[in-house]
């Protein structure tokens, strides 16, 4: 009976997560992609919790001791596809992050040369004087 308790657990987990990871603001191609392998995921997660005999006879198939092994190198294969797609996405972000700061400050150099008002703080002359400065920038 407690099999059946902890297989239900892993199955309402899994169910869990496969709809959090449809909920997606990817294009349509990428989403359905992404749904297509998640529904392949769950099948095989749900049928690996309710006959763990079949992982053990395919972890020996692929010559791999124990199902558990199996599904850790596949975890570890996942893992590390993970951190390689996210460092591709974050190097992209960079260059998008840095590519529309210069825009915003080529933009607000034209306004300020055209005489609109900007967003940013006056820049402050090399010469100033401590008098001429915020108080709250003043050391004692």
């Amino acid at each position: 009976m407690e099999k059946i308790w902890i297989q239900l657990i892993l199955l309402i987990g899994i169910a869990a997560v496969a709809v959090t990871l449809t909920r997606s603001t990817a294009d349509a191609r990428h989403q359905a992609v992404r749904r297509v392998l998640l529904v392949g995921f769950v099948l095989a997660t749900a049928a690996a919790i309710i006959y763990p005999s079949f992982l053990s006879q395919l972890a020996r198939l692929v010559g791999v001791g124990r199902g558990t092994d199996l599904v850790l190198y596949a975890l570890v294969i996942a893992f590390l596809s993970y951190v390689a797609t996210m460092y591709r996405r974050m190097k992209l972000m960079d260059r998008q992050i840095t590519a529309l700061t210069r825009e915003i400050a080529l933009a607000e150099v034209r306004l300020e040369q055209a005489g609109y008002p900007t967003n940013r703080p006056p820049a402050k002359d090399a010469g100033s004087t401590l008098a001429e400065t915020d108080p709250s920038e003043r050391r004692p």
